[in-house]
C-alpha cells in the first residue's frame, strides 16, 4: 500500500513535470505502470507516439510484442512494472540527450525504482542498459545478469529491435525467462 502512494505521488509529478525541453513537446508525460510490488521491473528508453497520445507506457508495436514475449515465457506484463528512461516523448523519437535522461532519472526513474524495490530490472536496450549500468554497447552486458548499487539488472534488447530484426526473438524471450527466473529466487 505505502508502495502504491509513493508510485501515484510520483505519476503525479511527472504528469507535471518541467524539469526538461521534453515537456514543452509532449502530449501527456508517462509514468511507469504496475504493481508496486512487481518482482520484475522493466525499463525502455522513452515513449514513442502510441505512448505519447495514451500517457501509458509500451502500449504501440513494441508494446504489443513485449506483452506476448511476457506471455511465452508464462507472465504478463500485469506482473511487471513498466516504466522509461525519460518520460516524455522525444522529438521525431530521437535518442533522449543526457540532459533529458539524467533529469528524469534522478527525479522520477529512481524513485520509481525505489518504491516498487523489484528483484531484477530488466533494461530494454542500449539508451537504459548505457543510462543506468554506463555500457557503451550492449553487446557487452546483454543476457547477463548485472550487480551494481545493490540491485541486479538484465540488460536485453528493445521491443524495437526484435520489430526490425525478427531473428533477436528468441534470445530476447530468453533473456526475458532469465530475468523472471531470477526474480523469483
Amino acid at each position: 500500500m505505502k508502495s502504491r502512494r509513493a508510485l501515484d505521488s510520483i505519476a503525479r509529478e511527472i504528469s507535471a513535470c518541467q524539469l526538461c525541453p521534453l515537456a514543452g513537446s509532449r502530449t501527456k508525460a508517462v509514468p511507469g505502470e504496475g504493481p508496486g510490488s512487481a518482482m520484475m521491473m522493466l525499463v525502455g528508453e522513452a515513449p514513442g507516439r502510441d505512448e505519447d497520445l495514451s500517457g501509458r507506457p509500451f502500449v504501440g508495436r513494441g508494446g504489443k510484442l513485449l506483452s506476448a514475449a511476457l506471455e511465452t515465457i508464462g507472465s504478463s506484463r500485469k506482473e511487471m512494472f513498466i516504466t522509461n528512461v525519460v518520460k516524455c516523448r522525444p522529438p521525431r523519437n530521437r535518442v533522449p540527450l543526457k540532459l533529458e535522461r539524467n533529469a528524469c532519472m534522478k527525479a522520477h526513474l529512481a524513485r520509481e525504482m525505489e518504491a516498487v524495490g523489484p528483484n531484477v530490472i530488466v533494461l530494454l536496450g542500449r539508451t537504459a542498459s548505457a543510462s543506468i549500468l554506463g555500457v557503451t554497447t550492449l553487446k557487452e552486458s546483454r543476457g547477463k545478469l548485472v550487480h551494481s548499487e545493490g540491485r541486479t539488472y538484465l540488460p536485453t534488447y528493445h521491443p524495437a529491435a526484435i520489430l526490425r530484426n525478427p531473428r533477436l526473438k528468441e534470445t530476447f524471450q530468453r533473456d526475458l525467462r532469465a530475468a523472471l527466473a531470477a526474480s523469483k529466487r
